[in-house]
């Protein structure tokens, strides 16, 4: 398997960012939506991961995927504490793991995807660590009632624990789909 140009990993993180913004905008249909979609969004972020593990061998696929979107958030205003530290941390995960299992093995990708999968999480946790400020950006953007609704998603906090656990399984259905698929690039790890 040849390398990954830098033109094709900056694509790759760029389709990986949009993903994000497919993701929140879930919550143009309910709170919900955007609350919990960060458990069922890791079976696209696989294919990225996927494609971008098998090109870049070393360190970095992780980093770069969260780096990239985490610094477009940042541009676009929407960084707050709980984003940054979780994109880093969960991507640095995602790496350290990778590295003990080996750049060069399935094994490696599969066990790294776990923690990158709940990046999106880290992208909607300022839900529940500044609820405040969040419940009156949706008052100021959203339609009427939506900050109500958004507060019973927020307060339910069972059903962030289930979609929490949820999101590990989905992300191991999601690398399996994404190796069929990608078979060249799952081969290639092999």
């Amino acid at each position: 398997m040849k390398k990954i140009s830098v033109v094709r990993l900056l694509i790759a993180a760029v389709i990986y960012t949009a993903l994000f913004v497919l993701g929140s905008s879930c919550g143009l249909i309910h709170p919900a939506c955007y609350a919990y979609v960060g458990t069922v969004i890791p079976l696209l972020f696989s294919f990225v991961y996927l494609y971008t593990a098998a090109g870049l061998r070393t360190f970095g696929a992780a980093a770069i995927l969260n780096g990239v979107a985490l610094i477009i958030g940042l541009i676009a205003g929407e960084g707050n504490p709980a984003l940054i530290t979780g994109m880093i941390i969960l991507a640095l995960l995602a790496e350290l793991i990778r590295r003990m299992n080996g750049y060069e093995t399935l094994k490696g990708v599969r066990r790294s995807f776990i923690p990158l999968a709940f990046s999106f999480y880290a992208y909607s946790a300022h839900w529940w660590t500044n609820t405040e400020e969040s419940l009156a950006a949706a008052v100021e953007e959203m339609p009427a009632g939506y900050a109500d609704k958004m507060e019973a998603v927020v307060q339910n906090i069972p059903v962030l624990i289930l979609m929490l656990v949820l999101t590990i399984p989905v992300a191991v259905l999601g690398m399996k789909i994404a190796e069929k698929v990608l078979k060249k690039q799952a081969v290639s790890l092999e």
